[in-house]
């Protein structure tokens, strides 16, 4: 007699304990609300999982979820990132392709460099009271508010990434409403369900028009330079300093923008209801620098903006017992190995002060989050300045996440900031 499957609850439902099953809770719309529980399933499955053959899957021959294998697949540069088939064709992929978060060295590398020179620690801490600056002007915004109910995302978590990010780039703040709507037709693409149609038209008009407005932006830093990222990158492409083209350019700055901001917004809106269900944390936070970061590190890693990634197998390989053809890819969900139990001791539970790991929130090796280190003073900066403004901050309504398996995050949060 052949034993039954083993199987599993998830929200009041029974599923087998198999990976083809298990990744169709995920994608559905219970699994994008919350998917964690799916997480703790494939887990149980081992550190990665050979994916059924289906149409669906195409490629993708496995889904890994532990913690050690995904740092090793990251780190190691002969697992590439493979261009999607006829990206020449499609505005949106031809950004993408030209853009050192999507390919491979030795372009990958040249790319790199020219915008590694610009995050210096210096420019970091030049940035620091430029984000004090907006963090206060916002908090001064919500006192205004009373004891009204305010959009935490729209007031806050929006506003301080996309306004440091336009000041350090050099792009003019009123122009960011525009801007924003393009960056979410982009986002909506690069959802794992996403490639319909009709976000691939939106996303390619998004692209357009972004690139038209970094043309001209461009021009007009040529004619009245300034002291931003984008004059200094202007003024050593036209010197020959770097090799890149304008075109590149472009297609990196689209790609920078994107990547630096909505995994900020995320990162505060996605923690802060996991900060208020520790009120001993919240009362703590204005005066511990220390307890500020374990919080960012906590929130980044219980709560991931970025949830999966792909990486192509070089040669045919067997990873953990499953085999992997040579060009197949590995779906390397990130927000599965950040609640890995054999790193992460009571994996689901807050702890600011959690030793261990650090998270792979921003990745690592050669793809690691060139904006990470911003991201992260961000954070830092004004959770402090929050809480010791509005420590009875509370959530006025359950929040609803944006339905996201790419990047996952609140994208309404109502608060009170009580008084």
């Amino acid at each position: 007699m052949i034993p039954a499957a083993p199987t599993i609850d998830i929200l009041g439902r029974s599923f087998v304990v198999e990976v083809g099953e298990l990744l169709t809770g995920l994608y559905s719309e219970e699994g994008r609300q919350d998917p964690y529980p799916w997480y703790a399933a494939l887990h149980r499955l081992g550190p990665i999982s050979a994916v059924p053959a289906r149409a669906e899957h195409r490629t993708v021959a496995a889904v890994a979820v532990g913690y050690d294998l995904i740092d090793g697949l990251l780190r190691d540069p002969e697992w590439t990132k493979q261009p999607p088939p006829g990206w020449e064709e499609q505005e949106i992929l031809r950004t993408f392709q030209t853009s050192m978060m999507f390919i491979n060295p030795p372009d990958h590398t040249r790319m790199r460099h020219v915008f590694s020179r610009t995050f210096t620690p210096r420019r970091l801490g030049a940035l620091e009271p430029v984000i004090l600056r907006v963090v206060d002007e916002l908090l001064d915004r919500m006192a205004d508010a009373g004891q009204g109910v305010v959009d935490f995302v729209a007031d806050f978590a929006y506003p301080i990434p996309a306004l440091v990010m336009a000041e350090f780039i050099g792009i003019p703040a009123a122009e960011l409403p525009w801007y924003r709507e393009r960056v979410e037709w982009i986002d909506e693409f690069l959802d794992v369900a996403g490639k319909t149609p009709q976000r691939l038209a939106a996303a390619n008009t998004a692209a357009q028009d972004l690139r038209v407005f970094y043309r001209e932006l461009i021009g007009h830093r040529r004619r009245v330079p300034g002291d931003d990222l984008l004059s200094g990158l202007v003024e050593a492409l036209d010197s020959g300093e770097v090799e890149l083209t304008e075109e590149e350019l472009i297609s990196n700055l689209i790609v920078l923008f994107n990547a630096s901001f909505v995994t900020t917004v995320y990162m505060f809106s996605n923690g802060l209801p996991l900060l208020l269900a520790h009120p001993e944390t919240v009362a703590a936070l204005p005066t511990d620098a220390t307890l500020a970061q374990g919080c960012v590190d906590e929130v980044l890693r219980l709560a991931s903006p970025v949830h999966f990634l792909a990486r192509a197998a070089p040669t045919d390989t067997v990873l953990d017992g499953v085999p992997v053809a040579k060009d197949d890819n590995v779906l390397i969900m990130i927000g599965a190995a950040n609640r890995d139990p054999a790193r992460f001791p009571a994996p689901d539970t807050f702890d600011p002060t959690r030793p261990g790991p650090p998270s792979l929130a921003f990745g690592v090796g050669l793809h690691f989050c060139l904006g990470a280190a911003v991201s992260r003073l961000e954070g830092r900066l004004a959770l402090p300045r929050l809480f010791a403004r509005f420590p009875a901050l509370t959530v006025t309504e359950t929040p609803t996440y944006s339905g996201s398996l790419f990047l996952r995050g609140i994208d309404k949060l109502l608060v009170s900031a009580g008084g």
